[in-house]
């Protein structure tokens, strides 16, 4: 029998019956399983980046569970100090289980949608040891708890915040006006335990004040949370502030839980009231949708308590802060607090001690009327058109309309900013009484937004023209203008002139800007480079009360007087002008 052929088959295994060679099947083989590892890294990428996703998710239940049984655990009626009857209590948890069932039905929409994703269900997620946010937020909370002595953490300072935001009387009392509120004391007390009240040598401040502002929440929760947008909204209180530190991100790119390490400075517009310097912890929270609150408490940097501050006070900020609640015309009702413990290491300014003791300086009445203002000057550079009080045609269009505002913004701030300098230039008195003061300081102009020669213009009893009108605010008080000086020996000079007035105190700022300059701005364009070296003054309520409608308060305390915020018996006048007398040449 010959067995050399048949069949097909191959001697020696050389050959298979689909007619292929073993190398070329193996190669098809390799690249198959190549291709399916590949698949597989693929896939189980897809299912890391779920589950952190998912892990992020289930931490945020977690955490919002584990906030609001806090705050369930910690409620106490503000009237007796007891915790509320079992009904509130009842409905506050069946709340909290509804809350949850639409948490988990949103996570089991979220596992479905990433199941479908990877071909294969996703198996229960394992409870986490250490939550991403909670234990980033703890560790770093009890650091500052530990070296903040008696002022309280961020969670403690949200908690007392917004007791004082939504509690009524006995833990506020009204003015005489009915116009604002002060802090009960012995109530406070009661409640919170505070070691500062105990202190003879510190003074409290603490006020609340409520009303609209034209902008909504998540605009206004942005600014606050953004240092350099802080100081625009404020420039008459907040001369400068910084950032320090973001210690822990919002969650899922909200600022709700957003919590920094900041630092600012607060003024009167006086060089006689010495600034507020702190470094302050500010916690941003959303209680709800289209309500933010955010806190701010002071915190004392470790290692540096002698010489931290050259200010002749030391004031710390106590919970203090707002509630920003959305309204349904774009507006949001705000709610603010202002909360103080000062040691006053020097006398204060015979003229500004009422002023201080009130409450009006740093007072919430301050800090909202204030904000009210400045929300409204932004709607207006927003607006398009001309207001019926603008000059027509002068501004040829809402450009140069909102290149002009942003010039007279710069020139508000840089006088704000220059009564108390950031370079510890010190006033000098010339002279004084008891009704009036002189003080003066001379300093090198560095700022490269500051003009470079002898530059003034003044009306000097001569005819004013007002050339250019903008409104900036329902007030008619709150406006630019660009006026022209007649009989002067620069003609080419015209005068820029922002005033502004609110329930805390008015302010007139005026600087000479020459032609080319103005027209620069009204054409629409940058205006950011047009030199300003600007002079005015303000006005401010002087504190003073009639001590007979005070209830016999000693005014030691903002808190002690329920009479305060009422209407003042005469006011503070400031005048700052300045002028560049020479340009010396460097000696460097």
């Amino acid at each position: 029998m010959d067995f050399s052929s048949g069949g097909g088959g191959s001697s020696g295994g050389d050959h298979h019956h689909d007619g292929s060679h073993p190398h070329h099947r193996n190669k098809r083989y390799h690249r198959h399983t190549a291709y399916q590892i590949q698949t597989l890294e693929a896939l189980a990428q897809i299912e890391r980046a779920d589950n952190c996703g998912l892990r992020a998710e289930n931490d945020k239940i977690r955490c919002e569970n584990i906030a609001i049984r806090e705050a369930l655990n910690n409620v106490i009626c503000p009237s007796c100090g007891n915790p509320p009857v079992s009904e509130d209590s009842y409905f506050d948890e069946q709340k909290l289980r509804i809350q949850n069932a639409h948490l988990k039905e949103e996570l089991g929409r979220v596992s479905s949608i990433a199941a479908k994703y990877i071909g294969r269900p996703i198996s229960q997620l394992p409870p986490m040891q250490q939550p991403i946010h909670v234990s980033s937020l703890d560790l770093s909370m009890s650091n500052f708890v530990a070296t903040n002595g008696n002022i309280p953490g961020p969670s403690n300072a949200m908690n007392e915040l917004i007791r004082l935001l939504q509690s009524n009387d006995p833990l506020w009392i009204k003015s005489a006006d009915g116009r604002s509120e002060t802090l009960n004391l012995e109530s406070y007390q009661r409640i919170f335990q505070s070691p500062y009240m105990k202190n003879p040598t510190t003074r409290i401040e603490a006020s609340r004040d409520s009303g609209v502002v034209i902008m909504n929440s998540l605009a206004l929760v942005d600014m606050f949370m953004d240092s350099n947008k802080w100081v625009e909204l404020f420039p008459t209180i907040v001369s400068r502030a910084k950032t320090i530190q973001v210690i822990s991100s919002g969650m899922l790119g909200s600022q709700s839980g957003t919590l920094q390490l900041m630092y600012e400075e607060l003024q009167v517009l006086s060089a006689l009231v010495p600034t507020r310097q702190l470094f302050f912890l500010r916690l941003c929270q959303q209680i709800e949708e289209g309500s933010w609150a955010i806190v701010d408490v002071s915190y004392d940097i470790p290692h540096d308590q002698e010489n931290r501050f050259s200010s002749s006070c030391i004031a710390r900020r106590l919970p203090s802060g707002c509630l920003i609640q959305d309204m349904p015309n774009g507006y949001s009702k705000v709610t603010w607090v202002e909360h103080w413990g000062v040691e006053d290491k020097a006398p204060i300014h015979r003229l500004y001690i009422d002023l201080i003791h009130s409450g009006l300086a740093f007072g919430a009445e301050r800090w909202l009327s204030t904000l009210q203002r400045i929300c409204e000057r932004f709607s207006c550079l927003m607006v398009t058109g001309n207001s019926t009080r603008d000059l027509g045609g002068v501004i040829p269009s809402p450009e140069g309309k909102r290149s002009m505002m942003k010039l007279a913004q710069r020139m508000v701030s840089n006088f704000c900013s220059s009564i108390n300098p950031s370079n510890g230039q010190q006033w000098t008195t010339l002279s004084g009484t008891n009704e009036f003061e002189v003080r003066a300081t001379l300093h090198k102009s560095t700022d490269p937004g500051q003009p470079n020669g002898v530059w003034d213009v003044l009306s000097n009893q001569n005819p004013v023209q007002e050339v250019a009108h903008i409104a900036n605010g329902s007030h008619p008080g709150n406006c630019i203008s660009v006026l022209r000086a007649f009989n002067t020996s620069q003609n080419n000079m015209l005068i820029l002139q922002e005033s502004c007035i609110d329930s805390s105190g008015s302010l007139i700022v005026y600087c000479p800007v020459d032609l080319p300059a103005i027209n620069i701005a009204m054409s629409g364009e940058d205006p950011s480079y047009i030199p300003l070296l600007p002079s005015g003054f303000t006005i401010s309520p002087d504190g003073r009360q009639d001590h007979h409608q005070a209830g016999g308060g000693d005014g030691a305390s903002t808190s002690s007087n329920p009479a305060i915020s009422g209407i003042s018996s005469g006011s503070l006048i400031t005048v700052v002008f300045q002028i560049l007398v020479s340009n010396l040449p460097s000696r460097e």
